[in-house]
């Protein structure tokens, strides 16, 4: 019998089954600051997208050229910020002290290079990291910065980040006195903002929020002007699509500003910015403000309150300064700062608390009139809660049961308020916590279609029984007793706020006949009810599905729409048509390429204008008479299909 072949002990460290793979010093590759954006800009703005979306990447452009006209003005140097968008160009100007000349190329091309590493220049800004407009410049097919100084003048252009021109120093004598002037191009190239366009109502929407934070400052979008005068009291005020219980409280100190107010609503929820920079998903400053809120009120009234009902229908707005903030991403969404600066001065959490408790507790000692209104509410929250105790006691068993084995769902593996970043490869910064999302199904078919085509990391399915029922005009009992409704609750985790919110984004898809758009409407009658903030910060959002195939033996095209649909008629040569009547009769083979990087989705936009109430009131509420003579008003009859018959 033949011996074992001897292996080394070092042999056996470095041998394997697999087949070598050429690696040697050529395989090692140094990318320029530029380049490096280029390739990983997930890292930089986060998503990319082509505008459709508020978040998308062209919007993270505008934002970081912003960012540092705004942080200008903070030191107190510009009051006007002009802001023009044309034909997919920005435009960025401001008047405040102007990048100085001779680093000029420098700041806008090399990373790890600003004025704001020195707390005497900046302090309390958004931007320290010197990423934001090298990024704008990287990312941008044609990008240009020009500065004026004390007479003096530079500018630079640039292509996908690489110096073009550099007009050097000189000597200026026209009418720009000061300040800087940025303008670029996002690049359409593949793989980058393809097909990209800008939507006015998102860039007023940010400009509108610089405006809140900085009292003073006029903001200018293509010739529109954006100025507040009561900060975060406007914000609220224009904002809030329900009517506040009593006047806004609205308290000011140094380095920071909040809010609130009570409303009817059967939610709290929270407008948070940290140096200018919106928050949205809040942070240690959002959550200190809230549990701050719940205690101080706790303490004025002196009856062992539940939290739960004190913060029951607070809007509330908070803004602080902090040094050298530390964000969780480059896009600043979310606070991670523990402290007010990084010399380990007072906690965030200490700070928002002690100014919530002393401010918050004087105003309510001198306005009887409030605190009257408010004691109500927080006692009809507390009645309201004491009479469905029973059920929500029941329902919560079921939930943790529901955790393990939610009998509505087929959950995905990575959730948005997972502990860490979920990288999309060892090689991407992309985040897949963000592309978590939730689609809401109606029936058996359309769920097991999207089940067998879904992406298993980020994609869970929902499935409805038939028809939800109409919530409008109900209380919050019905989201305990109903059980469709108390497993949608817990499979978004969201019974306690959005703070721990299981998915990015919460997909309504439905049938596009009138069955699934009645489907639609009793789902956002839900929503808006009981949980308006998760439509307020944009995680809903309503799938777009095709209604025809059009094919032929050499190609298949999807249609959207009737103008679709003659497009591919006239593009195919004796086309096979088939007209989908629900999603189950698409096949899951197909569906891939309905909810993979193809995805078609109409996020749902609530703005105080859209008067929510009203609308409710009128498509849900029980005015029957009023729709009836509303359908026989406008009701159309077809005259060819009347004539084919």
């Amino acid at each position: 019998m033949a011996k074992p072949e001897q292996i080394s002990a070092e042999e056996e460290y470095i041998t394997n089954d697999q087949p070598s793979v050429s690696y040697g010093d050529e395989n090692i590759i140094h990318l320029d600051d530029m380049e490096h954006i280029r390739r990983r800009p997930g890292m930089y703005i986060g998503k990319l997208g082509d505008g459709s979306h508020n978040d998308d990447g062209i919007y993270v452009l505008i934002k970081e050229s912003i960012d540092n006209s705004i942080d200008e003005y903070r030191m107190g140097e510009g009051k006007v910020i002009e802001v023009d968008v044309q034909d997919g160009r920005v435009r960025v100007r401001d008047y405040g002290r102007g990048i100085p000349l001779g680093k000029l190329v420098d700041v806008v091309s090399m990373l790890n290079t600003g004025g704001k590493y020195d707390s005497k220049a900046f302090k309390k800004s958004v931007g320290l990291n010197g990423v934001g407009t090298k990024a704008v410049n990287a990312l941008s097919s044609y990008f240009s910065v020009q500065s004026f100084r004390e007479g003096k003048t530079r500018k630079a252009e640039f292509a996908q980040g690489k110096l073009t021109t550099d007009t050097g120093i000189q000597d200026y004598s026209g009418n720009e006195k000061r300040g800087t002037i940025i303008e670029f191009v996002p690049d359409n190239s593949k793989g980058l903002f393809e097909n990209y366009r800008f939507r006015d109502d998102y860039i007023e929407e940010l400009l509108r929020n610089y405006a809140y934070l900085n009292t003073g400052l006029t903001l200018v979008y293509n010739g529109k002007k954006f100025v507040s005068k009561n900060g975060l009291l406007d914000l609220l005020t224009e904002n809030m699509t329900v009517e506040p219980l009593y006047p806004i409280i609205h308290l000011k100190g140094e380095d920071i500003e909040i809010a609130l107010t009570h409303t009817d609503q059967n939610s709290d929820e929270y407008y948070s910015f940290v140096n200018g920079q919106h928050t949205i998903q809040g942070g240690t400053h959002q959550t200190a403000y809230r549990e701050a809120i719940g205690r101080t009120i706790k303490e004025f009234f002196n009856k062992n309150q539940d939290l739960a009902d004190i913060r029951n229908g607070v809007v509330g707005a908070i803004a602080i300064n902090v040094e050298e903030p530390v964000f969780e991403s480059q896009t600043k969404v979310k606070l991670g700062s523990k402290d007010m600066s990084p010399t380990g001065g007072v906690s965030v959490n200490k700070f928002v608390n002690d100014f919530v408790k002393q401010q918050l507790d004087n105003y309510l000692h001198k306005t009887p009139q409030t605190v009257e209104i408010m004691l109500q509410k927080i006692q009809d929250s507390e009645k309201e809660r004491k009479a469905i105790a029973g059920v929500t006691k029941a329902a919560r068993e079921r939930a943790k049961k529901n955790l393990v084995n939610n009998p509505k769902l087929r959950d995905c593996q990575i959730h948005l308020n997972d502990a860490r970043p979920v990288k999309t490869s060892k090689d991407s910064d992309d985040d897949l916590r963000l592309e978590s999302c939730i689609f809401i199904t109606e029936g058996l078919s359309a769920s097991g279609s999207i089940t067998k085509s879904r992406d298993v990391r980020t994609q869970a399915v929902f499935s409805l029984r038939g028809k939800p029922l109409n919530c409008y005009g109900l209380t919050k009992q019905v989201v305990y007793e109903n059980e469709e409704f108390n497993c949608l609750q817990s499979a978004l985790n969201i019974e306690d706020g959005l703070d721990e919110l299981r998915y990015n984004k919460v997909i309504i898809a439905t049938d596009a006949d009138v069955d699934g758009m009645h489907i639609r409407l009793l789902m956002l009658t839900f929503f808006l009810q009981f949980f308006p903030d998760l439509v307020k910060k944009g995680h809903v959002y309503i799938l777009q599905t095709p209604l025809f195939r059009v094919k032929d033996k050499s190609q298949t095209l999807y249609c959207y729409s009737e103008e679709e649909r003659l497009q591919a008629i006239n593009a195919i040569k004796n086309p096979e048509i088939t007209r989908f009547k629900g999603l189950g009769e698409i096949s899951p083979d197909e569906f891939k390429d309905f909810i993979g990087k193809g995805i078609r989705l109409d996020q749902v936009m609530l703005r105080k204008e859209d008067k929510v109430s009203e609308l409710l009131n009128y498509y849900m509420g029980k005015n029957t008479t009023e729709r009836q003579q509303f359908i026989i008003d406008n009701l159309v009859i077809e005259e060819d299909a009347v004539e084919e018959e």
